[in-house]
């Protein structure tokens, strides 16, 4: 009896231990470690990588990312990379002047002026136009000459996946902070209500990558629904992005606010012990390991939504120390790197590899996004 008893005080104690060392593997870092994180990232990024690139979507989305690290540092070597890059591209996304030519499906080329893809440069643009004391409007003149356009057209049906929600919903936002005008509220209403019809789903309340990947017609290999992390990472970061932007008395902001806060709960449970999130986010078995790029943008929108008294510290603390913890030690290389980022695609591939030198210019934009805002929580 007594054996027994001291073998249970043991496995207590033991129970005890174990949970300890836990939550110091997950302690939050500083303000002055999430700092040094947010420069070692962008600076290793910075010098291994031009900023004359074109203005697609992959690094207009690390561009996000590096304006929210100017944000926290203040430093102009960032700030100017991102000019450098938006006077390369001449402060536009695709450059055809012929509005009759202009399309929105999918496209690289030129002609493509209405396709998301070639409009989250307009972010950016818009950042370092508010940024500047010069306020010069060459630097907006091509995002609100697209976007005017685009709003006086018959279609709803711009944003046809899940990625559009984040290249997209806040240039909306912040033409509406910059200009005042209320129609870019209703047309990012409007939009929005097409791409929940077509991807999201009300029982899990996560977006589909595309129409394509609609339950039951597409499972993944174990037969479940089948939705990608990344997918869903642009849709739950551009959710945050576009709660900070509108004002309180907008008519749909309770609505986006349900979306946002259902994808937290569903987003919680299927998020791995290791702290990230794998490629199929309820069926970890079709493309197991980690993933760096989904991860970042749910730690993102997680810690923003705590910050902003949106989403509650008490429940959703233990899911940004878990992933922060996967964030600053598998995912952080010792140079600098950003590894485990899924390469460009639309969707979670078995057998795909993705590894410590899966490096991507979005995943690094991502990583920035989260660190800038974890700053802000332990400030």
């Amino acid at each position: 009896m007594k054996r027994h008893l001291i073998l249970s005080i043991v496995s207590i104690a033991t129970i005890f231990i174990a949970a300890a060392c836990a939550q110091k593997s997950q302690q939050i870092s500083t303000k002055d470690e999430v700092k040094a994180i947010i420069l070692k990232v962008n600076d290793y990024w910075q010098a291994n990588n031009p900023a004359e690139v074109r203005s697609f979507w992959d690094p207009a989305a690390y561009h996000t990312g590096n304006m929210a690290a100017y944000e926290i540092t203040k430093n102009e070597v960032y700030r100017n990379y991102s000019i450098t890059w938006a006077e390369h591209n001449l402060w536009m996304g695709a450059k055809s002047d012929d509005k009759a030519t202009w399309k929105y499906k999918y496209g690289e080329t030129d002609d493509f002026v209405l396709f998301g893809d070639w409009q989250i440069c307009f972010q950016t643009y818009i950042d370092l136009y508010n940024q500047s004391e010069q306020k010069d409007s060459v630097m907006i003149k091509r995002a609100l000459k697209v976007m005017e356009y685009q709003m006086s057209t018959n279609q709803s049906d711009y944003w046809w996946w899940a990625d559009g929600l984040y290249m997209v919903m806040p240039v909306m936002t912040k033409l509406y902070k910059l200009t005042g005008d209320e129609i870019y509220l209703d047309k990012l209403n409007e939009y929005f209500s097409y791409a929940k019809s077509i991807m999201y789903d009300d029982e899990t309340g996560l977006f589909f990558r595309d129409a394509r990947y609609v339950y039951p017609e597409h499972k993944s290999v174990n037969g479940h629904k089948d939705f990608w992390a990344r997918g869903d990472g642009w849709v739950f970061a551009g959710l945050a992005k576009v709660l900070q932007d509108v004002p309180d008395s907008y008519q749909h902001k309770a609505a986006f606010t349900s979306v946002y806060k259902k994808m937290a709960i569903a987003l919680k449970k299927a998020q791995q012990e290791e702290g990230y999130w794998t490629r199929s986010l309820l069926d970890p078995n079709h493309a197991p390991g980690p993933e760096t790029s989904g991860t970042a943008f749910y730690t993102y929108g997680y810690l923003w939504g705590i910050n902003n008294g949106v989403l509650s510290k008490e429940e959703y603390e233990p899911v940004i120390r878990k992933s922060w913890q996967y964030l600053t030690t598998t995912a952080l290389g010792d140079e600098g790197q950003v590894g485990y980022v899924q390469p460009i695609g639309e969707r979670a591939i078995p057998g795909q590899q993705v590894d410590e030198n899966s490096h991507a210019n979005f995943g690094v934009g991502a990583y920035l996004l989260a660190a800038s805002e974890m700053y802000k929580y332990v400030q």
